[in-house]
């Protein structure tokens, strides 16, 4: 099977049927197909771009249609959300190829009786956008948050939960940021190599590349790169992928060469081979997750990169008694909504719900309760997220100094490309500082007297 609009009319349709995640069934999709860069590229923003803004079509669809998007066919819903994402957000894309294909699509897909009303509807949208009357900018909206909900593909929740942060203004600059499509950061392995001399190896190749200021070992690629694993210096472990907020952290936890180390929710490994990188590979990691599938991925990006201090622990670091009072520093990264990276999980936003939310925030706190007790007398925790919600941050972490009178922020001593707030903690808000949202605070357990 050749065709790229076919293949994502397939995955999104396991996505929209079956509750599936985009990028899982987006994987599935391109086993059964042998696409060349051009056409994979194709689908995946065809399939990504359709989940990401599909709220704002289902408006455009209920504008429309004589029924509302909710009361269509479920997959000539999807065919109907392919042609208008492509008319709507892809302008490579001449409109009259955009129509034509999603009238085919339909017709192969079992709906050729319904295929003149395909073709109707994305001419009429044609019109209207020509003459300056697209429905999403031509609407009035009841309120801020409907407005921003529509027409930048949010559920109404979350937009209320940033205004009320940040304010409209930047609540629309962060709803645009996460509609754009992610960057990609690597994390210069010092061990193995040089920034100089990856970014001369990348140069040769005409791969353009940039800095981040106050992150030593970052290197931003820009522009299409093609395969990761084609790209100079992979194999030989000088360089791992790893967003710039990523890196922030483990500069904030700061392990040095000899120390004991846990990360006590480490899979897929990044954090946790840049501690290694930092410690000059000696010393130990204890690197904990109870899923051994992620774990395995860990071990491979350790191998890669040619790590030695790192010992891998399958289980729940709730359940390690044997840790208790071991380490020189912890780190738990714990596990989230990701609210921090929606411009990467493109479905993220419609898999959360404010009632998930509060039982994630449970879960971290009582993860960090625990981690907290693998700490040596005088010794660091530094907990994180890549989330911005604050449910899961300063409300965890507020409740935790409550209920633990001998720890105390410790505000971050380094230079970071992001200042902390007056309470100590890091939070980085993407569209102000142009890398994944994330939270991260560092803890000092006080010695006893």
């Amino acid at each position: 099977m050749q065709n790229p609009r076919q293949i994502a009319f397939l995955a999104l349709r396991e996505v929209h049927r079956r509750g599936a995640f985009a990028d899982a069934a987006l994987d599935r999709a391109f086993g059964n197909s042998q696409l060349n860069d051009l056409d994979r590229r194709l689908v995946t923003e065809l399939v990504y771009g359709s989940v990401r803004r599909m709220r704002s079509i289902d408006f455009i669809i209920d504008k429309l249609a004589t029924k509302k998007s909710s009361q269509q066919p479920p997959e000539l819903r999807t065919i109907l959300h392919l042609g208008l994402y492509q008319l709507e957000y892809l302008n490579q894309i001449p409109p009259s190829a955009a129509v034509n294909t999603t009238v085919q699509l339909a017709k192969e897909n079992g709906f050729s009786g319904l295929s003149s009303f395909v073709n109707g509807l994305l001419r009429q949208y044609i019109r209207l956008t020509d003459n300056d009357l697209n429905p999403l900018t031509v609407t009035n909206y009841k309120s801020t948050v409907e407005r921003l909900g529509i027409l930048h593909s949010f559920p109404e929740w979350l937009v209320k939960l940033w205004i009320e942060q940040i304010g409209e203004t930047e609540t629309e600059q962060l709803c645009e940021w996460f509609n754009q499509s992610p960057t990609i950061d690597l994390r210069i392995n010092p061990l193995k190599s040089s920034i100089a001399e990856i970014e001369a190896a990348f140069k040769s190749q005409n791969i353009s590349t940039n800095r981040i200021p106050n992150l030593p070992q970052a290197l931003r690629l820009n522009g299409s790169i093609g395969a990761i694993q084609n790209l100079p210096g992979y194999s030989e472990g000088w360089w791992t992928i790893q967003d710039s907020s990523a890196q922030l952290v483990t500069h904030l936890l700061a392990p040095q060469p000899g120390e004991t180390i846990i990360d006590a929710c480490a899979a897929p490994g990044g954090k946790t081979t840049h501690s290694a990188e930092l410690m000059q590979d000696e010393g130990t990691i204890y690197a904990c997750d109870k899923t051994a599938s992620r774990l395995k991925k860990l071990k491979e990006n350790a191998d890669r990169l040619q790590m030695k201090s790192i010992k891998i622990n399958t289980g729940d670091s709730r359940h390690f008694p044997e840790f208790v009072n071991l380490a020189d520093r912890v780190l738990l990264d714990a596990p989230c909504s990701g609210l921090g990276t929606l411009h990467r999980r493109a479905d993220a936003r419609w898999h959360h719900t404010p009632e998930n939310i509060q039982q994630q925030s449970q879960l971290q706190s009582e993860l960090l309760a625990n981690a907290a007790t693998f700490v040596k007398p005088g010794g660091v925790l530094v907990y994180a997220t890549c989330t911005i919600h604050p449910l899961e941050n300063e409300t965890v972490i507020r409740s935790f100094l409550d209920s633990n009178p001998h720890w105390q922020i410790e505000a971050p001593t380094i230079d970071l490309p992001v200042q902390p707030s007056p309470e100590g903690w890091v939070k980085v808000w993407p569209h102000r500082h142009h890398m994944d949202g994330f939270f991260m605070v560092r803890l000092k357990q006080l010695k006893k007297e």
